[in-house]
């Protein structure tokens, strides 16, 4: 069965297993969201379910966002995304989505938009090699050719140049959920997930099982 949640990254630590061992986890709160609307296929041609999570006061949104939440019976919310379930009917517009949906030792991708480094040369951009370092070479950490001058006399799109680097979606894939808190609605995930802290990220069963 598919499980989703939305949650907030509020950073990482370690935790010990029972024989010991250290166990480095990231600490994400998941939940409680708020089920906001369901799709059907009926209505509009699939099923799923809008979920909303982090309460915002209400003066922040405009009256056709106001309107979507007091029709569902649920207070404003700042971070809101769309779940394609297989069990769309078992779930009711203003229910409650917990942290316990999830359990230790459950396989999880999660998704959050990665941290941004700035304006960044092709070296630490793009992983290229640099050149050799003596004194009279004079080529230590430039990208190098772009491409012929004469024919075609452009540099073709999505050309690896130097830019800006970070702050895109990322997905870590096939995670461990090491424990969960559902008394505080945190999830204790091994490994780092994207993002800085504070950041908004979705947690999902993953697609590709090792």
């Amino acid at each position: 069965m598919k499980k989703a949640i939305l949650g907030k990254k509020l950073g990482m630590t370690q935790i010990f297993d029972e024989n010991g061992k250290v166990i480095p986890v990231t600490v994400v709160e998941a939940g409680p969201c708020a089920v906001i609307q369901k799709k059907t296929v009926e209505k509009d041609g699939y099923s799923a379910i809008k979920v909303g999570f982090d309460v915002k006061r209400e003066s922040l949104f405009n009256k056709p966002v106001k309107g979507q939440f007091a029709k569902a019976g649920v207070a404003p919310r700042k971070f809101v995304r769309e779940f394609k379930l297989e069990n769309v009917e078992n779930y009711e517009v203003g229910q409650e989505i917990l942290a316990e949906v999830f359990a230790a030792g459950d396989k999880v991708d999660v998704t959050g938009i990665s941290k941004g480094k700035g304006f960044q040369g092709a070296i630490k951009r793009w992983n290229f090699s640099i050149g050799p370092k003596s004194h009279g070479s004079k080529f230590h950490r430039a990208p190098g050719s772009q491409g012929a001058s004469s024919d075609p006399s452009r540099t073709f799109k999505n050309r690896k140049m130097p830019g800006h680097m970070g702050h895109v979606k990322s997905t870590v894939l096939n995670l461990e959920v090491a424990r969960v808190i559902p008394e505080k609605n945190v999830i204790l995930i091994k490994g780092g997930v994207p993002g800085a802290k504070k950041g908004y990220v979705v947690i999902r069963n993953t697609v590709k099982v090792k």
